[in-house]
């Protein structure tokens, strides 16, 4: 079991001495295994669950009267990812994974399952495959969980929303926020309505009327469901004043959405992508993250680069890298939603000699990444006209 971080509560292996006999007689007992997780709060985050990835406010679980280093909970999980937390407010802390990336939680019941704890890379999380009612619980003492689905998600009765118009608003539609002249959808029959067009990485809902926000809308069951190139993370929806859920899109393209107003559904279907194009980067910040950086993962601690003075599209930052792989991007953008400057081929290495492939591409995904393969102190420049990189080993 591999760990980055460690827990001062959280051990891989405890050795035991135990004294026999006399003298200088000593038999060694060397008890392989994990010390129990010592907490008195324990949380899930992830689009799964029902606050999605808002680390400030996870869903929390209840501990055992039994067992306090036992934690209970009951509801309703949506399909997608998910891992668990101790403390809430941090991305950097240890998380509880799956020992396996992508282990499934679903219909099937599991039973006593063993699961790992560590910080940083690879970032393992469950995947839910069933939205449904479901109890989980946490044995903390002997690090494993367990799963019961309970039950299918129950649909309320709903009366068809009598509606002229239907418009989409949010960071992620093309007219962004303007609640005065929203992103409008085509009428296609009574109740159905389509959008055909471009999402960007951002929150959106829908309305029936412009110019108010003081007004119900149409928007997900729970917050930040996740739109993306495998469709809508769930279909229902709700048509409500509050609270403010929306949903989550995640990948930038072209896509088709079809919101039911008679059976409150919104089907989502990706088209193609859409990569940004080669205009110069208009932005007056530039941050770096990865693995390889001074800041790690952590949006919050990004390396900053320095504008040239007399050229605004050059950045360049000086510094130590590790090896590891790194990507660029013009904000701190904690949903890891923006476009990153990427190398075009994946794992373009950055070592003594520069980079392998000057060129750059500003996409929302693939997620490829530069891998620098020599640690050591860089000079690494982005033109941003050019878009090109720049990587200077300097120490």
């Amino acid at each position: 079991m591999k760990f980055n971080k460690i827990y001062s509560a959280v051990a891989a292996t405890v050795m035991a001495f135990a004294m026999t006999g006399c003298d200088e007689e000593r038999d060694y007992i060397v008890i392989d295994g994990n010390l129990p997780i010592k907490t008195s709060t324990f949380y899930i985050v992830g689009d799964a669950t029902p606050n999605g990835w808002s680390i400030d406010s996870p869903t929390e679980f209840t501990p055992s009267e039994a067992d306090p280093l036992v934690f209970m909970w009951e509801g309703m999980l949506n399909k997608g990812e998910m891992k668990a937390c101790l403390t809430t407010g941090s991305w950097d802390a240890a998380f509880i994974r799956p020992v396996i990336n992508g282990e499934e939680i679903g219909k099937e019941p599991i039973t006593d399952k063993e699961f790992a704890m560590h910080a940083g890379d690879p970032d393992d999380k469950w995947r839910v495959t069933e939205a449904g009612q479901y109890k989980l619980t946490f044995n903390l003492r002997n690090w494993t969980f367990s799963s019961v689905f309970t039950g299918e998600l129950q649909k309320p009765d709903v009366t068809p929303i009598e509606a002229e118009n239907l418009y989409i608003v949010g960071d992620a539609t093309p007219n962004g926020w303007n609640i005065d002249a929203p992103t409008a959808c085509v009428k296609k029959s009574a109740y159905v309505y389509v959008y055909e067009g471009e999402l960007k990485p951002g929150e959106m809902k829908a309305c029936a009327i412009t110019g108010s926000w003081d007004v119900e809308f149409v928007r997900p069951q729970n917050a930040d469901c996740r739109i993306d190139k495998n469709g809508v993370e769930v279909e229902d929806f709700v048509y409500t004043t509050g609270p403010d859920n929306k949903w989550k899109v995640a990948d930038h393209g072209e896509y088709r959405l079809t919101f039911d107003l008679e059976h409150w559904t919104v089907k989502a279907e990706f088209l193609k992508e859409i990569v940004v194009g080669n205009d110069p980067i208009e932005t007056e910040t530039l941050f770096m993250i990865g693995d390889a950086t001074p800041g790690g993962w952590s949006m919050d601690n990004a390396s900053e680069f320095t504008v040239d003075p007399d050229n605004k599209y050059i950045f360049t930052w000086e510094g130590e890298l590790v090896e590891g792989s790194m990507k660029a991007c013009t904000e701190r953008d904690g949903t890891f939603s923006c476009p990153f400057l990427r190398p075009a081929t994946d794992g373009c290495a950055i070592s003594a000699d520069g980079v392998a492939e000057p060129g750059f591409v500003y996409t929302t995904s693939p997620d490829d990444k530069w891998q620098v393969t020599a640690a050591g102190r860089y000079r690494i420049t982005f033109n941003l006209s050019e878009r090109t990189i720049e990587a200077v080993k300097v120490g």
